[in-house]
């Protein structure tokens, strides 16, 4: 095959001579032959700051039982326990004015080499190259040095390293920057499988640290996806948005963390609401989020005034999209003000609340004059906060509704299926599209919405953005996975079979193992050696449920991180594990701050050999390059290409 001497003149820039050529051949061939990295999955984080950090800093337990691998009996428990909360929290435990053991040398002596002693077992699948790229510039001299010291003649020059680290003051310092790469070591990737956001205090916090880590994607969840659409501007993704934070008492990540003014709500909600108790809205957790409470009274009539907005957006949002088929969702103009009650699919129902003053039963999905103004204001304070554009821009860059890596499909809530198990289809202007297509479709829309220009293609604009809303709750949105979403009914009626929300017959048939490899067979992926990692439904271990399906397949990791899935579930949900070993499920704790929280940690697959760098994803990117740079150094040799001194 005749060589691409264009292409290889580009490459010789970077490697201008053959032995430049030959060294980097060696280096991606060594690299490949070492143990893959360790993967971590991590889904419906709900805002959960505390839980999330926590978990990402313990590597879901891995340190710890690394610790007890290094010590073993050499440490009492207290000791260990003592030592893996340093590591986690190095910064808070030593600014800490009441800790008096930081100040003596010989601790800080002790505690350096054990922090050393567990570099060096979570460092060994590393070349000294990551792993130096990893160290903080200032230090990383003197970690390098005490990493690979295992020369008896060096002894003295190891314990003068130590000395002046000590005698420098700088003990603490080094410290804190062990402790951080024993952090940023553990984890090699990290995969978040949708819901950052609602319910919780600071999913800003969460997605600081996810923009802050050096490895990360996310595949989008329909919460994900009605704050996309807030940030570009959709009036029924707002007022959902502030629905579930004021019904959650999550005014925190409002305003304190994206600078979202919602005093305009609180005053609308009081004139208009002042005299309504607001019974129906009342906060589901209230004593959970107190960062920034408001009065209960206060949340309950913003959430009743809000909830009221958001009827009207969506009831206005399906009229100008008749192809959602969503017309039986209008409820608004099924209410009969005069004897308080609502028509739902043939059956008529008491309400129990029945004060609607800013409903005009003649043309219910108008907004008032007030609620115009108010909606005006909140779009502009959620289209204009710097810190939200900056994690929604982060979400478009490093996210995307489903990732196939390593022979595992992530994806955060279903590939929408028919009774019978096939794909279910959706109907677009390019005409009926289901499984990948329709992900693919799905990805299209919300990129189109966030990077059109709206001047140049107004219609288009708000077609991409209004997309967001049915992403978050359309019956064949991948994202959301149910017949139909039941807020008004929740609300307004006290009959809980009104409350159901059927989901979607994927969520039988992914138990099965046939249906696992027909998705396998649909991404192109092969059935011996795949898994989908899925999250979005809780699993309620309490009723027996397993996160492991479809015979080993298929996880579904989210066992409810978010507080307001506790009591259901019986567990904080869970993270998966894929090392160069096996694959393994960490079954997370109730968080509580200050006591022991390390997730148990069980091994679900142990892989036939160890995997090897050259059999990722990214190894077959190396393995390519290294084919390349033979191309490069055979062409040096043959003259086709000159050499550069």
């Amino acid at each position: 095959m005749a060589r691409d001497l264009d292409y290889l003149k580009l490459l010789s820039v970077q490697f201008p001579t053959a032995t430049a050529a030959a060294a980097e051949i060696i280096n991606l061939r060594a690299i490949c032959g070492l143990p893959k990295g360790t993967e971590y999955f991590f889904s419906d984080l709900h805002g959960e700051s505390e839980a999330f950090i926590y978990l990402m800093r313990s590597s879901s337990g891995v340190v710890r039982a690394k610790i007890d691998e290094t010590f073993g009996n050499l440490l009492s428990e207290e000791e260990q326990l003592r030592l893996a909360n340093l590591i986690y929290y190095p910064r808070e435990i030593l600014g800490n004015p009441h800790c008096r053991e930081k100040e003596n040398p010989e601790w800080q002596k002790i505690t350096i080499n054990r922090l050393v002693a567990i570099c060096k077992v979570i460092s060994s699948k590393y070349t000294r190259s990551k792993i130096r790229k990893k160290m903080p510039k200032d230090y990383a001299y003197a970690i390098d040095e005490l990493l690979h010291y295992d020369d008896e003649d060096k002894k003295l020059y190891h314990q003068e390293i130590l000395r002046s680290i000590i005698d420098i003051r700088m003990g603490e310092d080094f410290i804190i920057a062990l402790s951080e790469l024993i952090q940023n070591m553990t984890i090699d990737s990290l995969h978040i499988i949708g819901d950052v956001f609602d319910r919780g205090p600071h999913a800003e916090l969460i997605m600081e640290e996810l923009i802050n880590f050096h490895d990360v994607d996310i595949q989008w969840g329909n919460h994900d996806a009605d704050w996309m659409g807030a940030a570009c501007g959709n009036p029924a993704c707002i007022a959902n948005v502030l629905r579930i934070a004021t019904s959650y008492n999550s005014f925190d990540v409002l305003e304190d963390g994206y600078g979202i003014n919602i005093r305009p709500l609180s005053m609308y909600a009081q004139e208009v609401y002042g005299d309504d108790p607001c019974l129906c809205f009342r906060t589901h957790l209230l004593d959970e989020n107190i960062s920034d409470s408001v009065n209960p009274d206060l949340a309950a009539r913003m959430c009743k005034a809000i909830s009221i907005i958001m009827l009207k957006e969506e009831g206005k949002l399906i009229r100008r999209h008749p192809e959602y088929h969503l017309d039986h969702r209008l409820l608004l103009d099924k209410i009969d003000f005069e004897r308080g009650t609502v028509e739902i699919e043939g059956e008529e129902y008491e309400l129990r609340d029945r004060n609607f003053p800013s409903i005009d039963p003649k043309d219910p999905y108008r907004l008032t004059e007030k609620e115009e103004e108010l909606m005006e204001t909140l779009i502009y304070s959620f289209t204009h906060s710097r810190l939200l554009k900056k994690h929604i821009h982060f979400f478009f860059t490093n996210g995307s509704m489903y990732k196939v890596v390593n022979n595992n499909i992530l994806y955060h809530g279903c590939i929408p299926m028919e009774e019978d198990g096939e794909f279910m289809a959706f109907e677009t202007e390019r005409g009926a599209l289901s499984g990948k297509a329709l992900m693919d479709y799905f990805n299209e829309k919300a990129i189109e919405a966030y990077f059109m220009d709206g001047e140049i293609d107004p219609n288009g604009k708000l077609y991409a953005t209004d997309f967001f809303w049915y992403m978050w709750c359309g019956p064949k949105s991948p994202l959301f996975g149910k017949e139909k979403i039941t807020t008004f009914e929740h609300c307004f009626i006290e009959d809980p079979k009104t409350h159901k929300e059927p989901f979607n017959p994927y969520y039988s048939f992914s138990k099965e193992e046939k249906c696992a490899d027909k998705i396998f067979a649909e991404f192109g992926v092969k059935p011996e050696l795949g898994h989908i990692v899925n999250g979005h439904v809780p699993v309620k271990t309490g009723k027996g449920e397993s996160p492991i399906r479809a015979n080993g397949k298929l996880f579904v990791i989210d066992g409810g991180i978010s507080k307001a899935y506790h009591s259901k579930t019986g567990i904080a949900g869970y993270t998966l594990i894929y090392n160069s070993r096996h694959l393994a499920l960490a079954e997370h704790k109730d968080f509580k701050k200050g006591e022991e929280n390390t997730p148990e940690i069980q091994i679900v697959e142990q892989m036939k050999s160890r995997i090897r760098v050259g059999e990722t994803d990214n190894g077959k990117q190396l393995l390519q390059q290294v084919s390349d740079l033979e191309e490069l150094l055979q062409a040096y040799r043959d003259g086709d290409i000159r050499e550069k001194a």
